[in-house]
């Protein structure tokens, strides 16, 4: 049984489900309704009739379990296929107010319980997406260009292995090679035939960095990657606090990549 969903709550949540903009129409209203068995209180602004449905409700319940059906009805990620960046933006909303209550709504449109909320402040810090706290960080660009698909939908598992992938993919471009993981890293990186230096290569320090460089790339690869194309989601656990910070190192490696040196192209040597 889901208690009561406070006054103040219930508003906020109207509010956002009735936005003029991002809300629903008011018959897509009618037909949710509808389908959570929720009496629709008739002719009304969009929101103020879903607040008044939603509290005669409750109060016809004794508890919210008929809202909380209608948030997952609402939030089914089927109705979100061609639109994902609604989705994200509904339920980053809702769950604003929802974690104040100790509720939230996941990336599969479920109503979970989780820790409250005790100030706004961390209400916003609990609903804030992935991709939006990526971009407060300043992630570089290419993460979003290999796995935004992923981070949309929040799936830290597949967004982490695409954005590694791309790391190689940039190599790829920038060298001509078309191996993979130590052996494009070794080729490109050589210090007796470089292709590509992350500097002048003139000093020791400088060489020493450049191979730190390589072998940096080499462990981000076997910590993250490796692991990920070889066991299945539901055995290796990944929390949004690790994907972010895989994504801090990925982005870090792709500033470097942006400044990398062309000493010698792959392709130029083999056609002459």
């Amino acid at each position: 049984m889901i208690p009561y969903f406070h006054v103040e709550v219930l508003e906020a949540l109207s509010k956002i489900l009735g936005d003029t903009q991002q809300g629903f129409t008011g018959d897509e209203i009618g037909r949710l309704l509808q389908q959570s068995e929720i009496s629709d209180p008739g002719p009304l602004t969009k929101w103020r009739r879903l607040y008044q449905a939603f509290s005669d409700q409750q109060t016809k319940d004794k508890c919210g379990n008929r809202v909380s059906v209608f948030l997952q009805n609402a939030m089914a990620p089927a109705r979100y296929l061609r639109n994902m960046d609604l989705f994200e933006k509904r339920r980053s909303e809702l769950n604003q107010v929802l974690s104040l209550i100790a509720l939230s709504i996941n990336e599969e449109g479920e109503l979970i319980t989780i820790s409250r909320a005790k100030t706004i402040k961390e209400a916003l810090q609990k609903a804030t997406s992935l991709r939006s706290k990526l971009e407060d960080r300043g992630t570089h660009s290419e993460i979003f260009r290999y796995c935004l698909p992923e981070l949309i939908a929040e799936n830290y598992f597949h967004a982490v292995f695409e954005a590694t992938k791309g790391v190689v993919d940039r190599l790829r471009e920038k060298t001509g090679l078309t191996g993979d993981g130590s052996e494009i890293i070794d080729q490109a990186f050589s210090i007796k035939k470089p292709m590509v230096a992350i500097n002048t290569l003139r000093t020791e320090s400088e060489q020493s960095e450049h191979k730190g460089f390589a072998n940096l790339l080499k462990g981000a690869f076997g910590f993250i990657r490796n692991p990920l194309a070889h066991e299945a989601k539901l055995n290796w656990q990944m929390d949004e606090q690790d994907a972010l910070d895989s994504f801090a190192l990925l982005s870090m490696i792709h500033r470097r990549l942006d400044k990398l040196v062309l000493i010698f192209q792959y392709k130029e040597e083999n056609n002459g």
